[in-house]
């Protein structure tokens, strides 16, 4: 029982944030700090999830060490000036330092040192809570499911001559995350990619499914060098995204655009998957029809089918190789928004991806210059008329 109620020290603390930044559990960081699991998860709610700043001192601030010099000079008798002169303050330091703390008959160094700390930890007003027109701008961008990236950028480039107007991402995530700022309401948290209840960093990549029976592959060192280099567009990445047992959808992500398609799917084999990606890809014009990079899926396993059908060379990433589909890595996170882990996929019409898939086009991406995969993907389009 003594261990549930253990109150941690400040080093406990530190070693807290350092294993909760490197993703470990609260269960992971109670045990080795020999504490209940509650006591980590009431710092890091507290905090949300993010490591509180390490507080210090203000220059113009009484140290610890002046603090006994006054204490000292007090024990022989000295004055206020006499004081000041042991420390090298201004008599009127001194003297609002000795009426904060009981007086010359009842100052004492340490605790005077203790209320100082204590009382200097009152919450400080961000710049979002201080201005209600960039708060509501804010507010406004995130119900809409911008990142807080994406408003950091647009702000500045849309009021580059007004401070006032301006916020950097960080700011706004701790004013989500933070409920003691007052500033953003916790509720928005629902609008971000993830929706986490904390912040905290990436986990590890999640497994890949088994790869099942591929032959005749192509690997992806094959692909052309303007695949690889994104000088070109029509190159593609694709992937399934799950959900509820038995469901699931494709989702294609142009190379160069970043742009998105999402496809409905009947069946996870590879028939069903093959003949439904086809009809999606021949809608495509010519030129944006080069290939179709996957991992080794076994859904993929008619993928002679495919190119037969669409003239689209399809390349496989080598085994535990997610990261070669970066960019469609990268979307099925963000598609975890509005797709969460459980979702039954099935129940989703081709018009509702189609919805979802607008949204993920039309938001500015920091890679693409602060410009939307639909304004790239279009003029891509417009090139091979």
């Amino acid at each position: 029982m003594a261990r549930k109620y253990k109150r941690l020290s400040p080093t406990d603390i530190d070693e807290l944030w350092s294993r909760w930044r490197r993703g470990e559990t609260s269960v992971q960081i109670s045990a080795v700090l020999g504490c209940d699991r509650e006591t980590v998860t009431w710092h890091v709610d507290r905090a949300g999830g993010l490591r509180p700043r390490a507080r210090r001192r203000a220059a113009r601030h009484l140290t610890l060490a002046e603090r006994e010099e006054i204490s000292r000079g007090l024990a022989v008798g000295d004055g206020v000036r006499a004081l000041a002169r042991r420390v090298g303050r201004s008599p009127s330091t001194v003297s609002r330092e000795l009426a904060r703390h009981g007086g010359a008959a009842a100052y004492r160094a340490a605790a005077a040192e203790a209320a100082a700390w204590a009382n200097g930890r009152r919450p400080k007003r961000t710049k979002l809570a201080r201005t209600p027109r960039l708060r509501r701008v804010v507010e406004r961008r995130l119900r809409t499911e911008w990142s807080p990236q994406q408003i950091a950028a647009w702000l500045k480039h849309t009021y580059p001559d007004d401070l006032t107007m301006q916020v950097s991402h960080e700011t706004i995530y701790q004013a989500l995350y933070v409920q003691a700022r007052g500033a953003l309401k916790r509720q928005l948290v629902a609008h971000l990619r993830r929706g986490q209840r904390y912040r905290r960093p990436r986990a590890a990549a999640r497994a890949e499914r088994g790869p099942g029976r591929l032959v005749d592959t192509v690997p992806i060192a094959e692909r052309p060098p303007s695949a690889d280099a994104r000088a070109v567009p029509g190159h593609w990445e694709g992937d399934l995204l799950l959900g509820k047992r038995g469901t699931q959808i494709a989702t294609l992500v142009e190379r160069r655009s970043r742009f998105v398609l999402l496809e409905r799917l009947p069946a996870a084999d590879s028939a069903a998957v093959v003949t439904a990606l086809a009809r999606r890809v021949r809608r495509l014009p010519a030129a944006l029809r080069q290939s179709l990079t996957w991992d080794r899926g076994k859904e993929m396993a008619q993928h002679r089918r495919f190119t037969v059908a669409t003239d689209v060379q399809v390349y496989f990433c080598d085994p535990q190789s997610p990261w070669q589909r970066g960019s469609n890595e990268n979307t099925n996170g963000l598609l975890r928004q509005y797709f969460p882990k459980g979702t039954d996929l099935g129940r989703l019409t081709q018009r509702q991806l189609d919805a979802v898939a607008r949204k993920l086009n039309t938001r500015p991406r920091q890679t693409l210059d602060w410009k939307t995969p639909a304004e790239v993907y279009e003029a891509s389009v417009a090139s091979t008329d």
